[in-house]
């Protein structure tokens, strides 16, 4: 290669490992797998070795993980949270050891622990009580998430036992349960939003979220694994681990004490083969010099450690060859295209089909039937297909390509600027949409329809009784014509008719999230509803008007307007309003604490330490009233950080007071104070 090439090169590099890494730690979506993100970096880092003048300040060698969000208060770190080197190599390890040992001679400890795919996050302790919790960000200084993390039950807000110092930090990382994952991921399906492809996503995902109220309801876990203190309270860091295991933090009991290399190697082995027992996704192991007096001694390089290593493990592949791909029609119309495999043992399961995301995805694989394809499971809990041996494509292979019309009832798919999924766009014609909507309607965070289930739906709907939401209040009227089909006797009939009549009293936000609309998960239909009152006047709104509701984005506006444009979605409302279902938000009837907030009116946005609800709750207990919208009708903006900015420019233009949380708490107090 030219000395230009040589440059390109390293250029090219740089960019792509600075895309990545903001991919993963900045957006949580990582775009490529740790082997390969490795491989890349190790080959720049050898670059810049052999070329020194042609290292880009910028480049990912110089510093550690990702950029710092603007959406939290950036806070820098006492002790900076540095990465640790990290290797597939158990021959890299040995010369780790060889290293140690010509430092420290041969009287050493390591401990050994598992390493979490999870989230960094530095916990800071003042007199017992968490006083701050912050991300790694880009390892000098992080985001300040004190609020969010509060919600994580395993975090103890005040210590117990004694012994500890009066102010210190702990690092750990915070992480999801594949259970509580699984649950969520199925809720957010049914909700008909964006799943997360892996746990660690999840819970980096939760940790930003603005609400903190919405991070409770998530099932976080937190293990702690390193302590900082400005003076040295113990020796090693075994004995640290057993003192704050005793303080209330929740340290992995899968921990270990090695005298020597070869342990380290047979504990690296055995969690090689059971960390698929394991209730939570770890990535590899990660070996620290145990005295921290020896730490000290062997120091640290510009980024890491040089008493620590982290040995990752490889992913889970396996070859097999691609028979066919089938596309799947989910209940938004998305179409995804599935591989079907022949069958092969990957991560302790047999394999069978694997998901291939999107057209993108499809042309990248560039895939052709009876392709010998890399499976891989890793982090991901769908089994992906990661590669094609092309070296043993068959001449003459049919390439696969995406379909332009809907494999089920054959539209043509629309695909949206911007978005990747292919949509099959007749809702009302095509039976797994159908299908999916009716199921969701019933499903128990929508209606909560007792006695019907999603095969009772797939049965009714062959059988011609339900083709459309509506049609199951018509139910009613065939008792005796469902006696005749199979499985249906008259008791579960019953129970399905009485659940049918329950489902009038669900109220309009359970209502408006059973229809189904795209984007419109359970949050926002209870937003909507408590902005706009009733479904005329969600109907008649306008994409400007919904995008003043709080957390309405364009996307979700303009997904409504769409919805509500359509004839056929206009018939099925008028039938459902004609069966008795509340299309009308029910006004809360309660005794105000005072009415010293009386004739004035609030919009609350922004991000606050207290929840948006409690606010809410506070002004309408003192006779004030939230309006849904910036009019000149608006006394009071109660404004957080992060807030809008439409919403602050239309603010300023109608020259309406901006007030904190604390500035209305004193409005309220000052207020009863005058008026006692």
């Amino acid at each position: 290669m030219s000395l230009s090439d040589i440059q390109e090169r390293m250029d090219a590099l740089v960019k792509e490992l600075n895309t990545h890494n903001y991919n993963y730690y900045v957006l949580a979506q990582p775009t490529i797998s740790d082997f390969e993100f490795d491989k890349k970096l190790a080959e720049l880092t050898e670059l810049e070795k052999r070329y020194p003048d042609y290292q880009d300040p910028d480049s990912p060698t110089q510093k550690v993980g990702g950029e710092v969000t603007k959406e939290f208060k950036t806070v820098k770190h006492k002790w900076p949270m540095l990465s640790l080197g990290n290797t597939y190599s158990e021959q890299d390890l040995k010369d780790f050891d060889e290293r140690i040992r010509k430092a420290l001679g041969d009287n050493f400890e390591y401990v050994c622990e598992l390493k979490f795919d999870g989230l960094s996050m530095s916990l800071t302790y003042e007199n017992g009580l968490l006083a701050r919790a912050v991300t790694r960000g880009d390892g000098a200084q992080g985001d300040d998430v004190t609020t969010n993390v509060r919600t994580i039950n395993r975090i103890p807000k005040r210590l117990k036992g004694t012994g500890y110092p009066e102010s210190f930090e702990i690092r750990g990382e915070v992480f999801m349960h594949r259970p509580a994952f699984d649950r969520l991921n199925r809720e957010r399906a049914e909700n008909n939003e964006v799943q997360y492809a892996n746990p660690r996503n999840f819970a980096a995902g939760t940790v930003k979220l603005q609400d903190s109220s919405e991070v409770a309801k998530r099932p976080l876990d937190c293990f702690l694994y390193f302590l900082y203190t400005d003076k040295p309270l113990f020796s090693t860091h075994w004995q640290s681990l057993s003192a704050v295991k005793d303080w209330g933090f929740h340290v992995c009991e899968h921990n270990d004490l090695c005298k020597n290399i070869d342990e380290v190697l047979a504990f690296i082995h055995k969690w090689d083969e059971q960390r698929f027992k394991l209730s939570y996704d770890i990535d590899g192991i990660v070996i620290k010099v145990n005295s921290y007096s020896q730490q000290q001694e062997m120091g640290f390089t510009a980024k890491s450690p040089r008493w620590a290593i982290s040995y990752k493990y490889k992913a889970q592949e396996a070859e097999t060859i691609l028979e066919s791909v089938s596309y799947q029609v989910g209940r938004t119309g998305a179409v995804t295209p599935v591989a079907n495999l022949k069958p092969v043992l990957l991560a302790g399961t047999t394999v069978k089909r694997a998901t291939l995301h999107n057209a993108n995805e499809v042309k990248r694989l560039d895939l052709h039937v009876g392709d010998s394809v890399f499976v891989e499971k890793g982090g991901e809990i769908i089994p992906k297909i990661i590669s094609v041996n092309t070296l043993k494509r068959q001449p003459g292979a049919t390439p696969v390509i995406y379909p332009e019309q809907c494999p089920v009832c054959g539209s043509d798919l629309e695909r949206k600027e911007g978005e990747a999924v292919h949509y099959c766009p007749n809702d009302e014609g095509c039976a797994p949409q159908i299908v999916g909507k009716i199921q969701h309607f019933i499903s128990r965070k929508a209606m909560n329809i007792d006695g019907l289930g999603d095969e009772t739906i797939e049965t009714l709907y062959r059988k011609g009784y339900v083709l459309h939401i509506s049609d199951l209040y018509s139910l009613f009227e065939r008792r005796e014509e469902l006696k005749t089909m199979d499985r249906f006797g008259e008791r579960s009939i019953e129970n399905m008719i009485e659940g049918i009549a329950k489902s009038k009293q669900m109220p309009f936000e359970k209502v408006l999230f059973g229809l189904g609309i795209r984007y419109v998960g359970e949050t926002v239909a209870r937003k909507i509803a408590a902005a706009l009152k009733n479904i005329d006047s969600l109907m008649n709104a306008t994409v400007e008007e919904l995008t003043t509701v709080d957390e309405i984005g364009a996307r979700i506006a303009e997904s409504l307007v769409e919805y509500f444009k359509d004839e056929r979605h206009q018939e099925q409302i008028t039938k459902l309003r004609n069966h008795g279902l509340q299309f009308e938000a029910a006004e809360v009837r309660f005794v105000p604490d005072s009415d010293v907030l009386a004739g004035k009116t609030f919009i609350i946005s922004g991000t606050f330490a207290r929840s948006r609800d409690e606010l809410s709750a506070m002004i309408e207990a003192n006779g004030g009233k939230i309006l849904s919208s910036i009019s000149a009708k608006l006394n009071y903006l109660v404004a957080g950080e992060n807030m809008g900015p439409s919403k602050l420019e239309k603010a300023n233009k109608l020259n309406i007071p901006l007030i904190s949380d604390d500035e209305l708490i004193a409005m309220i107090a000052g207020s009863t104070k005058t008026s006692t």
